[in-house]
């Protein structure tokens, strides 16, 4: 890997003070865990994320996105190559019925200024702690709703760095899975079309909604959200709570004692811990049910060496 060939590329199309070296991804995830990336790029406009789409394939570097780090466990060796987090466009704005929200935006921000604007539809992203760009991919949903109900058309970045727009129909937005997370396009802006609506009604629905996550969810300690995907005819958590693993786990990594589909970052966890803790939880369900649990959220990067 040519890195320093690339970093010499990268802050001739961006300012010096956002192509970052040696960068702890910690910084950036919500389980407050995770090693040094090589290099980091914060990029500020739509054609500086294109450009480096294009340098990361002409130089053959390894290249991870990185939205607001909420569906994300790093390894404690970091990650190789080039990370590009999207935390410098995050423009929401409002023109009738539509919302448009860049890729970096956090969707519970996106569903509050739909609030502030009289507008229904994002109300069920109103606790989502994860970015448009991450919400797209996931097909983001919860309480149910999700993405698919209210997306009208998507700005997003080929593999290739060409920019594409995407109508809904193009999308193949299903449980947790879109063809932006298939083909590897990154979301510059998406654009939601909602309904009008008594703003007190949709507050109410929210407020709701909000007391729902509130008291179910660790929101207390670092974690990377909902561990595991729904399997077919179960509840991961009420097979994880039925195994008798809640306030179980590995190192500083645990079994929420709140809600079981929850491991929390409860004393300084490392990624191995709380990797360990995973494999723990899905070994005991697979031995006591039979049910092999799939993993919603991702694991990158590489183990810690001892060399």
């Amino acid at each position: 890997m040519n890195l320093n060939k690339l970093y010499e590329e990268l802050i001739k199309i961006c300012p010096q003070d956002i192509v970052l070296r040696n960068e702890p991804m910690s910084h950036h995830t919500l389980t407050k865990i995770g090693g040094k990336a090589d290099l980091f790029v914060l990029p500020e406009t739509y054609e500086q994320v294109a450009v480096i789409v294009r340098l990361k394939n002409e130089y053959e570097i390894p290249f991870m996105l990185l939205g607001n780090g909420s569906n994300m466990i790093v390894r404690d060796g970091g990650v190789r190559g080039l990370v590009m987090h999207m935390k410098n466009l995050t423009d929401i704005t409002v023109t009738g019925e539509k919302v448009k929200a860049q890729g970096g935006a956090d969707i519970k921000e996106a569903s509050q200024i739909a609030l502030n604007h009289r507008l229904s539809g994002l109300e069920f992203a109103c606790g989502i702690p994860g970015s448009i760009g991450g919400a797209m991919v996931m097909n983001a949903g919860a309480y149910g709703g999700e993405v698919k109900d209210v997306i009208d058309h998507v700005i997003a970045v080929s593999e290739d760095g060409e920019l594409l727009t995407l109508k809904k129909e193009e999308l193949g937005l299903d449980y947790r899975t879109s063809i932006i997370g298939k083909k590897n396009m990154i979301v510059l802006e998406a654009v939601f079309h909602l309904q009008s609506a008594e703003q007190i009604e949709i507050k109410e629905k929210m407020d709701d909604l909000t007391f729902q996550r509130e008291s179910k969810q660790p929101l207390e300690y670092p974690s990377v959200g909902s561990v595991f995907k729904r399997p077919p005819g179960y509840f991961a958590g009420k097979l994880i709570q039925d195994s008798g693993l809640q306030g179980k786990g590995v190192g500083g990594a645990e079994v929420s004692t709140k809600h079981a589909g929850f491991i929390v970052n409860k004393n300084d966890a490392t990624a191995t811990d709380y990797i360990a803790t995973i494999d723990m939880v899905r070994k005991t369900v697979k031995d006591n049910f039979g049910v092999e649990l799939e993993l919603e959220a991702k694991i990158v990067g590489e183990d810690l060496r001892n060399d």
